[in-house]
């Protein structure tokens, strides 16, 4: 297995359980949302604000496809697979793994939407947001993790972890 792909939505843990799972696989930890503000040269929220979301949409792209790495845990943007291109080069990198977490937690979770740097038109709610991109998800996903209210982020890698174990046999 080469590299770990975790998708989801904003909030369902992806950076979290990526760092936990890395330690567990004994894997690097690369998280494409700190890439775009590295290639960017400024911070998501602005990227979205200054040049809006088609502009944003494009940047992860071109971060994504831009990858190139081995034994790593990749932490995509929520709306990575938004793009055919993205969503297939983290396809073709290894499995890819939708951590998938109920609406109302991730209601919960983020308290910050305006601010946050999620890829959303003006006018959108999470739950809109949320819609268009489950199917893409399911879609792109490998495996797919249910992530209930209150499991610990830990015990959601190390349910990654072993789904990961029973992968491709």
């Amino acid at each position: 297995m080469d590299n770990v792909t975790l998708i989801g939505m904003p909030g369902s843990g992806k950076s979290t359980v990526g760092v936990l799972l890395a330690k567990l696989l004994g894997y690097r930890f690369l998280d494409v949302d700190l890439l775009i503000q590295e290639r960017e040269g400024a911070l998501l929220q602005e990227i979205l604000d200054l040049r809006g979301t088609a502009a944003f949409l494009d940047a992860e792209e071109a971060a994504v496809l831009s990858l190139n790495c081995r034994r790593t845990v990749i932490a995509p943007g929520g709306s990575a697979v938004c793009r055919e291109g993205a969503a297939l080069h983290l396809k073709g990198m290894g499995p890819v793994v939708y951590l998938q977490v109920p609406l109302a937690e991730l209601e919960h979770r983020i308290q910050n939407l305006s601010t946050r740097g999620i890829a959303m038109e003006p006018g959108q709610t999470l739950a809109d947001v949320m819609a268009c991109r489950e199917p893409l998800y399911n879609k792109y996903a490998d495996l797919t993790v249910p992530c209930p209210p209150g499991q610990e982020l830990a015990r959601t890698a190390q349910i990654v972890k072993e789904r990961l174990e029973g992968f491709g046999k």
